[in-house]
C-alpha cells in the first residue's frame, strides 16, 4: 500500500474510533420510550399476499385505530399477545381466508416476538382483541 493511500486511510479511521470510543452508554435499540410494538397483519398466502402494519405506542396511546383499548388488554396480559382472553360468543364464518398476525417490539422492558396464522380475520380479533384490528 503507498503512504498516501495510508495517511487517507488513517485519517478515515481515527473519527470513526473517536466516535465509538465516545459513544453514549447501551441504549435500547429501538431507541423508543415505554411500551410499543410493530404490528403487522398479512392477509393471503405466500403466493399473494396484502400486509398492512402500525406502531402501536403504549405510553401515552397513539399510532394505532384502536390504541387505548389494544393497550389496555395488553396491559391485562403483561404484554403476552398470547394471553390475551378469547372473545367469549364470538361465531367466526368457517371460510379460509388466511391472516398472519406478527407484532415485535418491547413491554415492560422484555423483548416481543409474536407471529401466528389464522383461517380468517374474525378468528384473529377473537384471539388477539383490538391488538391485530388494524381497522380505522
Amino acid at each position: 500500500m503507498t503512504t498516501p493511500l495510508r495517511v487517507i486511510r488513517a485519517a478515515l479511521l481515527v473519527p470513526l474510533a473517536l466516535l465509538l470510543a465516545g459513544a453514549a452508554p447501551a441504549s435500547p435499540r429501538h431507541g423508543l420510550p415505554g411500551n410499543w410494538l410493530r404490528l403487522a397483519v398479512t392477509r393471503g398466502d405466500a403466493r399473494s399476499s396484502d400486509t398492512r402494519g402500525v406502531l402501536l405506542l403504549c405510553d401515552p396511546p397513539r399510532g394505532h385505530a384502536h390504541a387505548a383499548r389494544a393497550c389496555r388488554q395488553l396491559a391485562a396480559a403483561g404484554g403476552d399477545i398470547g394471553r390475551i382472553p378469547r372473545r367469549s360468543g364470538t361465531m367466526c364464518p368457517m371460510i379460509y381466508a388466511p391472516v398472519t398476525a406478527s407484532a415485535h417490539g418491547a413491554w415492560n422492558g422484555r423483548r416481543v416476538d409474536y407471529t401466528r396464522a389464522f383461517s380468517n380475520s374474525c378468528a384473529m380479533k377473537a384471539e388477539t382483541g383490538a391488538v391485530f384490528d388494524l381497522s380505522s
